[in-house]
């Protein structure tokens, strides 16, 4: 009888841990979404850092007039960094940490490009890891991520809004 009973708890497990699951907040959800797609071309002399991996460009919404579809959150705009040969990422400007109250933009390290800080609340994001914060006492989340492809020539940066 009792095997029987290990049996129903594993099977009423089953049916319920994928339903928590789904309840689980994306920590990449703290900045609310925005419309984002755009194109840039490495042909384009404004993006000339993006020419070599572990370089990084701001992007906003008055660059090449793209608007609001390049403004990322808040119009904070979004950095673009290319980490290897064919591989970017592509993330929002703004701090995740107490943006609803002071939406401050990241700053990439203009010496060492990997890394993106905030200059209010000093928390340093790793730009290799996915926005991922590295230091400073109130980082809990990563920079917004958006989707990015490259088809040797231009880089797309949208999300499925």
């Amino acid at each position: 009888m009792a095997f029987f009973s290990k049996i129903r708890i594993f099977l009423l497990l089953l049916i319920l841990l994928p339903g928590l699951a789904s309840c689980r907040k994306d920590v990449n959800d703290v900045i609310p979404d925005v419309y984002v797609d755009f194109y840039i071309s490495l042909s384009d002399p404004q993006f000339f850092n993006l020419t070599a991996p572990l370089n990084s460009v701001y992007v906003d919404a008055s660059t090449n007039n793209m608007g609001v579809s390049a403004a990322g959150f808040d119009g904070n705009g979004i950095i673009i960094y290319r980490a290897s040969e064919d591989e970017f990422y592509a993330y929002d400007r703004t701090c995740p940490h107490d943006y609803e109250v002071n939406a401050k933009s990241v700053r990439v390290d203009i010496v060492d490009q990997i890394y993106a800080e905030c200059p209010d609340c000093k928390t340093k994001y790793g730009l290799p890891n996915f926005g991922t914060p590295l230091s400073g006492s109130v980082g809990r989340y990563p920079l917004k991520n958006y989707k990015t492809s490259f088809d040797g020539l231009r880089i797309r940066v949208w999300n499925h809004l």
